[in-house]
């Protein structure tokens, strides 16, 4: 029980710091914040993605191409060139080693804006802290699960963050419905989004990638909107214009 437990809160935990903090402050900055509390961000998706944990400016310059050659060459991870989930994954990681060894140069116009703290990354991003991480969760693992079957949720544990982006990313240009007829796959998963809590509503997003809320439809929800829509009434975040509902 506790594994499970852990697995579904380290699943949205996971989720909501790449959709609000990564893909929503970093990549679109649908809203501002402060220096401190952009600082906290960074090291609470450390926490929360320990072993997966991604540099939010390589997030963010990843995502900004994704958007600028959606399904076409230089997309870095479209199902369009690699058809198979893990392939998209690998190549999708082969863009962003690139772009954050600096092998890959990118317009100085997609680095615009893009948090950094390069310090904290050197740290949180060293190969030897990812061992540790993986060997925490080894050990959590072994201390509180009560069958066998719980350990297939281990690797996922591991690969948690990396995991959910390319779920986002190869199921979104595969399968689901479409609101707006566009020039690229981009489709919306779930009519109601309770796995990826707003983010599947990949088509609106590529149709409106200014739009700080996804949900369009009245049976769609986006519930990172909302808890945003919190935060900026409790002067954590700020949003840089009034959205539209």
């Amino acid at each position: 029980m506790v594994i499970i437990v852990f697995f579904i809160l380290h699943w949205y935990a996971s989720f909501f710091l790449q959709s609000f903090f990564y893909h929503r402050y970093t990549a679109h900055r649908h809203f501002t914040m402060s220096r401190a509390t952009e600082k906290f961000f960074y090291i609470a998706s450390f926490i929360v993605h320990g072993s997966s944990y991604m540099s939010p400016f390589t997030y963010g310059v990843l995502h900004r191409l994704h958007h600028m050659y959606t399904d076409v060459e230089g997309d870095p991870h479209s199902p369009a060139f690699h058809p198979g989930f893990w392939q998209t994954m690998w190549q999708t990681r082969n863009s962003y080693h690139g772009i954050y060894t600096g092998k890959t140069m990118v317009d100085e116009k997609l680095r615009k804006d893009l948090p950094q703290w390069p310090v904290f990354d050197k740290i949180a991003h060293n190969w030897i802290i990812r061992v540790l991480w993986i060997g925490l969760y080894i050990l959590f693992y072994s201390s509180f699960a009560t069958a066998w079957w719980q350990y297939l949720l281990l690797p996922f544990t591991i690969i948690m963050c990396t995991l959910q982006g390319t779920m986002i990313n190869w199921w979104a240009h595969k399968y689901g419905y479409v609101n707006y007829p566009m020039d690229n796959t981009s489709k919306n998963i779930l009519p109601v989004d309770f796995l990826f809590i707003g983010d599947a509503y990949h088509n609106n997003h590529h149709k409106f990638p200014g739009r700080a809320k996804n949900a369009h439809r009245w049976f769609e929800i986006d519930p990172i909107y909302h808890v945003t829509c919190l935060l900026n009434k409790l002067h954590i975040v700020k949003w840089k214009s009034q959205p539209s509902n």
